[in-house]
């Protein structure tokens, strides 16, 4: 169910989810990316019934490109 054109209220409506071999362990800290879609859908792996944020192809690339360079602060 998409609530609008940047979330879709329950992620776990989405299919082909997946968490990077970069994630760090039990922390509890990771993201699940789901492929197949038009845009990027990323959602909280501790909250698979919980809401997936949007992204464009474009602005994920983004994101992760300043996640690896360091350009984030926490």
């Amino acid at each position: 169910m998409v609530s609008s054109r940047r979330s879709v209220v329950d992620a776990s409506t989405l299919t082909g989810w997946f968490k990077s071999s970069y994630s760090g362990g039990n922390q509890g800290e990771c993201l699940e990316v789901a492929h197949g879609y038009a845009t990027v859908p990323v959602r909280d792996s501790k909250a698979t019934d919980g809401p997936a944020l949007m992204f464009s192809a474009q602005g994920w690339t983004r994101f992760v490109t300043a996640v690896k360079d360091g350009e984030l602060s926490a």
